[in-house]
């Protein structure tokens, strides 16, 4: 078969397949056109998920009639002034987009520039249909109809209405996220589901198009390394999701989706969060355009950094930084369903003055009564399970530290504090596993002045038994578990020799804590660098050489505790991404009372 060159609409087709893959594609080239025109106002109106009708309407420069024919032919743009398409600082800048579009679908363009005339110009999957004079205020409004009526085999491709619908959102957030100058609002099928105003402050924009809770619970990342600038929001540790899918990285103001985020948010998020639970993030990157290509991937969602390894750096550093200053931080708010499942006493509809609160006589304790209005506390029923010691020294006050004054114990669990602004409740197992994890972390530290992780050896060496396989692990990390000031060896084929344990762990459970890193080497080992595996081990660790839960502490052992949260980084979280502590706010005990 001869070669013979391809018919200008059989270019136009291929070149969609490439551009236009559903209606989400053909918005985000037709905003990027609109944003590119220098608009500060976009309304965006859906048919049926994107699939009957696209229409975008905006306040940019508009275009004449001789421009508006010139754009829809291939490889025509006003972007490159120039042959330097490294130089590139528009989001479009190939000049397919709209002849693609045009190529797949019946489109419409109505455009105006200020002190002229409207003009329209419509194209129907690739054939001209008819223009003329139009009238609309300055900028363009672009309507897109019936995508892939005409070409069957790519519309049975497409997804319900509803996924395409969830696309095109998507598609609009990220770009309202990376350019909060700018007014977008979006109607689909004539609700209005999105609008946010021009001038909002970043971290605003990114609350109102995630989550509104995200405003509260967030840390503003700001770092420059070699021209490279990087800023953004992101969650606390403690605020977080149960999917990935709320992770933006912008670079230039173009949204992108790049595996580099993926793996930078692992590292600067890890001994925080679970595997299993993921950060809200929005981070923007302004790079040099010499030290990025953005002409590597035919929709522009993808790009090459010059220098890959130090824009990971700079993400982890610059989360690292944010998250460190935050200290002890945890989310702000007492969760809605907890303060819900609160109980209220039945109101007694005995008159106050009229109660016997002091005569034990008149109210008799009775075992077997079954209101709860009926079994007032007296001086004969049992006292409550909770738990009291004298006080060595008067107790501070709770104004002069940010968590408060330790006022007990519950359960043998939680400690209770008193702050100036509310009650703080701490799980003491999750804070104290925090407290030690970045105490090992420092002293991990100390090794690169020749010192080594202090070890206690154990009066008789322990022998735990593991499959063959585990103890192969171990071995292999020996030197790296020694560095830590646990020593084991191998004792036979399916057991270890335990002689030294860290000894800031104190007391600790070796079996367990020797079982549960041959159990997280065999999960993780592979796909984790040196520095997060070492990171792994010290969790793994410090989770074994905490203060239990159910282990009675005193009055002064609580607010030791609570000193040293106050002066630890991310001691607000444990290493799994649990809070370690909540605050009940005197607002919210108001609330508990009816008094609010």
């Amino acid at each position: 078969m001869s070669i013979r060159r391809l018919p200008e609409h059989l270019v136009n087709r291929i070149a969609a397949g490439e551009v236009v893959e559903r209606p989400a594609s053909a918005l985000k080239e037709i905003v990027e056109n609109a944003l590119d025109a220098g608009a500060t106002r976009l309304a965006i109106r859906l048919s049926n998920g994107g699939l009957d009708r696209i229409e975008v309407s905006d306040d940019g420069c508009g275009m004449d009639s001789a421009d508006m024919a010139l754009a829809l032919e291939r490889h025509a743009t006003s972007k490159l002034p120039d042959d330097a398409i490294e130089n590139v600082a528009t989001l479009g800048f190939r000049g397919e987009a709209l002849p693609s579009i045009a190529s797949v679908a019946r489109l419409s363009i109505d455009s105006r520039v200020t002190g002229s005339d409207g003009w329209n110009r419509t194209v129907d999957n690739g054939q001209f249909v008819a223009e003329g004079p139009a009238a609309l205020p300055p900028g363009t409004r672009v309507t897109v109809e019936q995508l892939f009526a005409k070409v069957p085999a790519r519309r049975k491709f497409l997804r319900s209405a509803k996924a395409e619908y969830a696309a095109c959102l998507d598609i609009v957030r990220r770009l309202a996220m990376a350019h909060p100058a700018v007014a977008f609002s979006l109607e689909h099928d004539g609700r209005r589901v999105l609008g946010v105003q021009a001038g909002d402050a970043r971290e605003e924009r990114v609350a109102a198009l995630t989550d509104r809770a995200l405003a509260d619970n967030h840390v503003i990342v700001s770092l420059e390394r070699e021209g490279v600038r990087l800023s953004g929001v992101a969650s606390i540790p403690t605020y977080n999701r149960g999917v990935g899918d709320h992770q933006y990285l912008f670079v230039n103001g173009r949204p992108v989706k790049d595996r580099l985020l993926i793996g930078a948010l692992r590292g600067a998020y890890a001994d925080m969060l679970a595997r299993d639970r993921h950060p809200v993030v929005a981070l923007f990157l302004d790079v040099p355009p010499l030290d990025v290509d953005v002409n590597v991937h035919p929709a522009k969602t993808e790009v090459r950094f010059r220098d890959p390894t130090m824009i990971r750096g700079m993400i982890v550093s610059g989360l690292r930084r944010a998250l460190d200053a935050e200290g002890f931080r945890a989310v702000q708010h007492a969760d809605a369903a907890a303060l819900s499942a609160w109980r209220a006493e039945p109101v007694s509809p005995t008159p106050i003055g009229a109660m016997p609160i002091f005569d034990a006589a008149a109210v008799a304790y009775n075992p077997l009564a079954s209101s709860f209005g009926d079994r007032r506390s007296t001086f004969l029923t049992p006292p409550p399970q909770a738990r009291a010691e004298p006080a060595a020294a008067p107790a501070p006050e709770g104004q002069s530290f940010p968590l408060g004054v330790a006022r007990g114990q519950v359960a043998r669990t939680y400690i209770v504090a008193e702050a100036e602004d509310g009650l703080v409740i701490v799980d003491q197992h999750a804070a104290h596993e925090r407290l030690t994890l970045e105490r090992m972390r420092r002293a991990m530290e100390g090794q690169e002045n020749g010192n080594r992780v202090a070890s206690q050896a154990l009066l008789l060496p322990e022998v735990v038994e593991l499959e063959e396989t585990a103890c192969d692990r171990l071995e292999a990390r020996a030197a790296e578990l020694h560095d830590f000031g646990l020593d084991l060896e191998r004792f036979g084929p399916s057991a270890m020799l335990v002689r030294a344990v860290p000894a800031m762990l104190g007391q600790s459970d070796v079996q367990g804590l020797v079982t549960d890193l041959a159990d997280d080497l065999a999960a993780y080992d592979s796909a984790l660098s040196l520095k997060e595996r070492l990171d792994l081990v010290a969790a793994t660790m410090a989770c074994h050489g905490s203060v239990r839960a159910g282990r009675v502490l005193s009055v002064a052992e609580m607010n030791a505790l609570l000193r040293e949260m106050e002066v630890t980084p991310r001691s607000g979280q444990c290493n799994h991404g649990r809070p370690t502590w909540v605050k009940l706010g005197h607002g919210d005990i108001e609330k508990l009372f009816g008094r609010k």
